[in-house]
């Protein structure tokens, strides 16, 4: 397993990182467990949770992801080997009530959402904390631009500096190793950055944001910032939820997938969607690949990723999903998946 340096920091991350938000809702604790198992002794020692998770968010069910891996670490040890990555919930427009949906990223509320977080993750550091999305409204979660709707007044709104000192307090006092952006667009990231060298907190090393052959949206802004500031992707969906296996072409909707279980997952739902995903796939069949292959293996040959989080719901996909890491993609696929993508670019931000 290939490993690149996380942002600027001094950690290594594997190519790939087991994301982890079925658990407690798709996946039930003995399942993650044989994840979490398997994951390891692939030397996938990089796991990426969030306070929120699992998903779609419930009341009842919020936190149970990171208990599950609480509880896995207190069977099995090994906390020194793992990387764990969490995130503080933003307010409500991610889909999430905790806080009553009116999170602010002040020191008071980091500093209660991580106390809350180390104690169902069972440890007493965190090796990467991310802010889940912008406290701001601004264009993510499907959302391509930047527009009207947008443009509300901010005096509600946490200013940056407020919340970088809240987490490079938490640095200094070891409870988080380094800091990182999720959801978060080039302008956020340069902020945090800009203010962050100005005033000598600490530096985001990453942003996890979504990745694949349906979004390619990180390319325009966020790649540059990655190589010229040090901070590398941490590609979610990868797949697309699953439409990037082919398991919905034509239409079909598997029994437990996750599109069928939970119609509120319409980012990846539109007909645009769907003839760029059959373009790829015939292009797949025509060098001999699964279309999983081709779209793990397009992304992890992007200059920008650091790791591309992958999730699975049983533990078959989990290792074929680990398996498609070591195709490598010709220069001649690479450029007829571009033919695709310009014909239809990014038709599910």
């Amino acid at each position: 397993m290939k490993s690149k340096r996380l942002g600027q920091s001094d950690l290594f991350v594997p190519e790939i990182c087991l994301g982890t938000m079925t658990f407690g809702e798709q996946n039930n604790q003995q399942q993650a467990f044989e994840q979490l198992a398997y994951a390891l002794d692939k030397n996938i020692h990089f796991w990426d949770t969030a306070e929120m998770y699992p998903v779609p968010p419930r009341p009842e069910t919020q936190g149970s992801t990171e208990t599950i891996i609480g509880n896995w670490i207190a069977k099995n040890g090994q906390r020194d080997k793992l990387v764990l990555a969490t995130k503080i919930a933003g307010p409500q427009q991610g889909g999430s009530q905790i806080r009553n949906g009116q999170t602010k990223f002040i020191a008071t509320e980091i500093e209660s959402a991580l106390n809350d977080s180390l104690k169902r993750l069972q440890t007493d550091y965190i090796d990467l904390y991310q802010l889940h999305w912008p406290q701001r409204p601004t264009n993510f979660f499907g959302t391509l631009g930047f527009d009207n709707r947008h443009v509300v007044p901010s005096h509600d709104i946490t200013p940056i500096e407020e919340t970088l000192l809240a987490l490079s307090n938490e640095v200094k006092k070891g409870r988080i190793r380094h800091i990182g952006l999720s959801n978060e667009t080039p302008w956020g990231t340069m902020k945090f950055l800009q203010i962050a060298e100005k005033l000598g907190l600490e530096k985001v090393v990453s942003v996890q944001n979504p990745y694949n052959l349906l979004n390619r949206t990180y390319e325009v802004g966020l790649a540059e910032i990655a190589h010229y500031e040090g901070v590398g992707l941490l590609a979610y969906s990868p797949l697309a939820f699953g439409y990037l296996t082919g398991k919905y072409r034509h239409g079909a909707r598997p029994v437990d997938a996750r599109i069928t279980l939970f119609s509120r997952f319409s980012r990846y739902t539109n007909p645009e969607s769907d003839w760029a995903t059959e373009q790829y796939a015939l292009l797949a069949e025509k060098h001999g690949l699964s279309l999983t292959q081709l779209a793990l293996a397009f992304i992890k040959q992007q200059f920008f990723v650091t790791s591309t989080i992958i999730g699975a719901t049983n533990l078959e996909q989990l290792k074929q999903n680990i398996d498609a890491f070591v195709i490598d993609l010709s220069q001649e696929i690479l450029v007829e998946i571009d033919e695709i993508h310009q014909q239809q670019p990014n038709p599910a931000p």
